[in-house]
């Protein structure tokens, strides 16, 4: 008995798949307020695995050490916060001399100008007066999107400890969950996925907790030494922002730079933009090869890619979890034989220059032989 099998056109498997690729974009961005939390409080609560793991083989009851956990880490961050505020703070009461100083800056860059252009200064003010108003009517909605902003800040934290502890607790039950789901015959992928997964989280934000003291340290040292205002607060800022990759090194650059313009004379902005530099260069050559880049193997330009998307899904949170997302879903494309194609894109596993595999099956650009199986 024959049963004929119907093939899809190209053009339907294309649509499908952007049907579908649209579908989920359009749940990730609606649903944020509920998957951002989730996917926080999953990533802290793999991280913190292993520290109830620990203190159940010390025979803690398992309920208190993953309180204990969960509170350690909410102190822990906590403290982290309440530093960054109070220094925050005290730059704030600075602001009026930062606003002087940068009034006397922008005066003499419309002079320079105005001078060396040929553009009249009334032209240059005009310019500026028309793009103040307009800023002025979109202060509104700005200040709007401003305090949702916060809200939905607030929200998040009180919902993580939550969620930590919830996760951690069920974690037997959601380990049998997605058991379930799985024929039997497929169980032992679905393990070692979930078992690589693990590790890689574990072992890529660990690594990462450790490269943002080491880089925090950097900038902190080298702008106390150059003697520029808030220099501890201005080195944690530029490392949380190295966890976005190029985009959030460019902002932590500037921000120093802008407060030696602003404080002292603009050659130490100079000297800032070197400092920083070399401390790129040691982050990217040693630090990030040793400690970061052995567990997560993402190539620039997905990284680029998936950081925008991240950004326009989630905002800044998904900036910073767009990388650890990524790597997530590579370790679980490699290990699917239909997905491999996938796996390989995002890698930073570069092949050697001449198509090699295009090569073999003689197909060339602008040459093609193809033999067709009878």
């Amino acid at each position: 008995m024959e049963i004929n099998t119907y093939k899809w056109p190209v053009f339907a498997k294309l649509s499908i798949i952007l049907i579908g690729l649209v579908a989920l974009f359009y749940i990730l961005h609606v649903g944020q307020d509920i998957i951002v939390p989730i996917v926080f409080s999953t990533i802290i609560a793999i991280l913190l695995n292993p520290v109830v793991n620990f203190l159940c083989r010390k025979k803690v009851n398992r309920t208190f050490a993953i309180l204990l956990s969960v509170v350690a880490t909410i102190l822990l961050i906590a403290g982290l916060a309440y530093f960054i505020i109070t220094q925050a703070s005290m730059f704030g009461q600075s602001l009026p001399l930062f606003k002087q100083k940068f009034s006397i800056i922008f005066n003499d860059c419309i002079n320079w100008v105005a001078t060396n252009l040929n553009v009249s200064k009334p032209k240059i003010e005009t310019l500026i007066t028309d793009a103040k108003a307009d800023g002025m009517d979109n202060s509104s909605s700005m200040l709007g999107t401003a305090l949702l902003g916060i809200g939905g800040t607030m929200i998040l934290i009180l919902l993580l400890p939550v969620y930590i502890f919830m996760i951690l607790f069920y974690k037997p039950l959601l380990l049998e969950f997605i058991a379930q789901i799985f024929k039997n015959d497929n169980n032992e992928i679905v393990s070692e996925v979930l078992q690589q997964t693990k590790t890689l989280i574990q072992s890529y934000l660990i690594g990462l907790l450790i490269e943002i003291g080491i880089v925090a340290t950097l900038n902190s040292a080298g702008l106390l030494i150059l003697g520029i205002d808030y220099a501890i607060l201005l080195g944690i800022i530029g490392a949380l922002l190295n966890l976005i990759p190029y985009i959030g090194g460019l902002v932590g650059i500037s921000l120093p730079m802008l407060i030696a313009i602003a404080t002292k004379s603009p050659i130490y902005a100079l000297w800032v933009l070197i400092l920083y530099l070399i401390i790129q260069f040691i982050d990217n050559n040693f630090i990030v090869p040793k400690i970061v880049a052995s567990k997560v193997k993402v190539n620039a330009l997905v990284a680029i890619i998936v950081v925008l998307i991240g950004n326009a899904l989630w905002g800044i949170a998904g900036m910073f979890l767009a990388i650890p997302i990524i790597a997530i879903l590579k370790v679980v494309f490699d290990r699917l034989e239909p997905l491999k194609p996938f796996g390989f894109l995002i890698s930073d596993n570069q092949p050697e220059i001449g198509a090699s595999l295009f090569q073999k099956r003689k197909l060339f650009f602008g040459k093609t032989k193809i033999k067709e199986q009878e």
